[in-house]
């Protein structure tokens, strides 16, 4: 496995969030306090070695990457930046079901579930 792409190929807010995943967002986020975001982060796991964490926060470090679309804001810890670099966060309604779903440049490989990712 590769330890993603190096920091100096990633540029601040270099992740996408599409309309669709801004309004749903924002509707999770309606009913929480003021400042709450949706926090994204990669992490160790899944069955293809990579998976996805969201999670709904109040805090936010100094170094987190803050995206703010349509209503929605979205943190990203610099590390998960580093392997998410150019990836666009969806959400998606579908026969399947209803979900957030990241397209990853860097993704070599992927699972049905779409949260879990090789690189």
């Amino acid at each position: 496995m590769s330890a993603g792409p190096s920091p100096d190929t990633i540029s601040a807010h270099a992740v996408g969030v599409t309309a669709s995943a801004a309004r749903r967002i924002a509707e999770i986020l309606s009913g929480e306090p003021p400042q709450t975001m949706l926090r994204v982060s990669v992490e160790g796991g899944g069955c293809s070695g990579f998976q996805y964490k969201f999670d709904i926060t109040r805090e936010r470090e100094a170094d987190d990457i803050v995206i703010a679309e349509g209503g929605a804001s979205v943190v990203i810890d610099p590390v998960s930046l580093e392997y998410m670099s150019g990836s666009h966060i969806d959400y998606v309604d579908d026969l399947i079901g209803a979900s957030f779903r990241v397209a990853n440049p860097h993704a070599t490989a992927s699972c049905g579930c779409g949260t879990s990712f090789a690189l």
